[in-house]
């Protein structure tokens, strides 16, 4: 510039009446595109956030802890012992209670045939079980043992009200002996369940009844049962102490 003068420069901000309609309308689109592509990925951070948060509150918090442990169908056993053998911690967060381990402990009580645990929210564990139904009493000593149609001996009592002994050495699922006795009880008829006292089984092939005023019927093993059971009960009509059906076609009466 003539004169040796030097040019001043300033930065000035320019008003938005000065900008273009059509550039405004291009930056306004340019800014809500941005926002539309970022919405997916705010949302999802969001979400994410909000399932984290709700599954510490779920899971380790004690907000939604176990507060009652409700038993259902406990009749033998007490709920307070259904309780104890289920062991659940009080105020543990509820997702977090093992089902599979309270059914396992609660089924491990000798009167449980079945058991279903579940969850009732907010701070709920109901055990629903059934209870094993006494089919016959074994002596044992001063006591009876009572045992259900699977053998399974249960519960000790003084008095096996209304129930046929079964003479038995060592009651239990897996004994021969017992096996056997379930069987010829299970084929039994009306009329001799009514009379039955008690059934002895020395032995699989030494089964006999013994029934009202002194009466025995000798079964033999426990094959046949059902027609032994037709045979026996036919001949309670006839005089005699001793009917003796272990081989059901050649029977006699003493």
């Amino acid at each position: 510039m003539a004169g040796g003068g030097t040019r001043n420069w300033r930065l000035v901000r320019a008003d938005t009446d000065a900008v273009p309609p059509s550039a405004r309308r291009f930056m306004a689109r340019a800014r809500e595109r941005r926002l539309r592509a970022a919405m997916p990925w705010l949302t999802g951070a969001g979400v994410l956030l909000l399932a984290g948060g709700l599954a510490w509150v779920v899971y380790g918090t004690s907000l939604f802890g176990v507060r009652e442990v409700r038993v259902v169908g406990a009749q033998v056993l007490t709920a307070d012992q259904v309780r104890a053998a289920a062991a659940v911690e009080p105020d543990r967060p509820l997702a977090r209670v093992d089902l599979d381990a309270v059914a396992a402990a609660v089924r491990g009580l000798p009167p449980v045939d079945r058991v279903l645990v579940t969850r009732s929210w907010p701070s709920t564990v109901e055990i629903q079980l059934v209870e094993r139904s006494p089919l016959a009493a074994v002596p044992a000593g001063e006591q009876f043992l009572l045992i259900d149609d699977e053998g399974v001996p249960f519960r000790a009592v003084a008095t096996p009200k209304g129930l046929p002994l079964a003479r038995v050495a060592t009651p239990g699922r897996n004994d021969e002996n017992t096996g056997s006795a379930l069987t010829v009880l299970a084929a039994l008829s009306d009329e001799l369940r009514e009379q039955l006292v008690a059934i002895s089984v020395a032995s699989p092939v030494q089964i006999r009844l013994e029934l009202r005023k002194g009466r025995v019927v000798i079964w033999g093993d426990d094959t046949a049962s059902k027609q032994k059971s037709i045979v026996a009960t036919a001949l309670l009509r006839e005089k005699g102490d001793e009917i003796d059906v272990s081989a059901p076609s050649v029977v006699t009466i003493r």
